[in-house]
C-alpha cells in the first residue's frame, strides 16, 4: 500500500521498514525540533543513570515536552509548525482534540493558530458530575484531528483515538510533537487504521544529540542498542 502524503510528491510505502519515514511530514522541521526540546532540557538523556518508565521499563532518555509550554518562543514555533502540518495533510473545517494531560497545553496552541475548536480526551470518564470523556464542545457531524505530545507505545494516544469514535466522530489522524518509533507503537496504530505524522523522533534526536555533543560519543551506542528492544533493555 502507498499514501502521497499532503503537498508532498514523495510517496512512501507503508512496510514497517519504511514507516519512519511516514511518520515525519517534514525531515528539516524534524531537526529543528529535535535540536529545540534538546536545548530546553525537554529531553534528558542519561544512558549511564536510566530513568523507570511507569510500565517499568528502564530508559536512557526521559522526555517531558510539557517543559516547552515554559519557552514561548519554542512553544510557539512548535504550535505554528504542528499547525502548519495540519492544514496541509488535513486542510481545515475540522476540531482539534489534544489528548489530557500531556497534550491539553500544546492541543489548545495548535487550535489557536488555527482558529479551529478545541476539546480534549481523558484518560477516561470522570467518576463524578457528567462523567464525561471528552470534555468540550463538538457537533456531531464535525471531524476531530488528535494532537498528541508524545508517542512511545501509542496506548494511551490510540485510547483517545477510540473514546472519540464511540461516540460516533470521525478522526481524520494524529499529529504529535515526538515519537519514539517503537514496532509496538507502529503495529498499534496500524491495527487501529490511524494515520500518524510527529514534528520529530527518536532518530532524529540521537543525531541532533551527537552532532551538538549533548552526550558522549561512546553513550550514542547504548542510545541506539536500547530503542532497538526497549523493554529488556539493561544499563551496562
Amino acid at each position: 500500500m502507498v499514501y502521497n502524503f499532503g503537498g508532498q510528491q514523495n510517496k512512501f510505502s507503508i512496510e514497517k521498514n519504511f514507516i519512519h519515514l511516514c511518520m515525519i511530514y517534514d525531515q528539516e522541521i524534524a531537526r529543528k525540533t529535535a535540536k529545540s526540546l534538546l536545548q530546553i532540557n525537554a529531553i534528558k538523556l542519561n544512558p549511564k543513570n536510566p530513568f523507570i518508565w511507569a510500565s517499568g521499563w528502564k530508559s536512557p532518555i526521559y522526555c517531558d515536552n510539557r517543559i516547552a509550554l515554559s519557552y514561548p518562543e519554542t512553544r510557539s514555533f512548535l504550535a505554528q509548525k504542528i499547525a502548519e502540518q495540519a492544514q496541509k495533510i488535513y486542510g481545515k473545517d475540522y476540531v482539534v482534540a489534544g489528548v489530557a494531560t500531556g497534550a491539553i497545553g500544546i492541543g489548545t496552541l495548535v487550535a489557536d493558530v488555527l482558529n479551529a475548536p478545541f476539546i480534549y480526551v481523558r484518560p477516561e470518564p470522570k467518576s463524578h458530575g457528567r462523567q464525561n470523556q471528552i470534555e468540550g464542545l463538538i457537533e456531531p457531524i464535525k471531524k476531530v484531528l488528535v494532537i498528541e505530545d508524545l508517542i512511545s507505545t501509542g496506548k494511551s494516544s490510540l485510547n483517545a483515538v477510540r473514546a472519540l469514535r464511540k461516540e460516533g466522530i470521525e478522526v481524520l489522524g494524529m499529529l504529535g510533537l515526538f515519537d519514539y518509533g517503537f514496532d509496538l507503537a507502529v503495529d498499534n496504530f496500524k491495527a487501529e487504521k490511524i494515520q500518524l505524522h510527529t514534528l520529530s523522533d527518536y532518530h532524529h534526536l540521537i543525531i541532533e544529540a551527537e552532532k551538538s555533543k549533548y552526550i558522549e560519543a561512546e553513550e550514542i551506542s547504548v542510545l541506539k542498542s536500547w530503542r532497538i528492544s526497549p523493554s529488556e533493555w539493561q544499563p551496562a
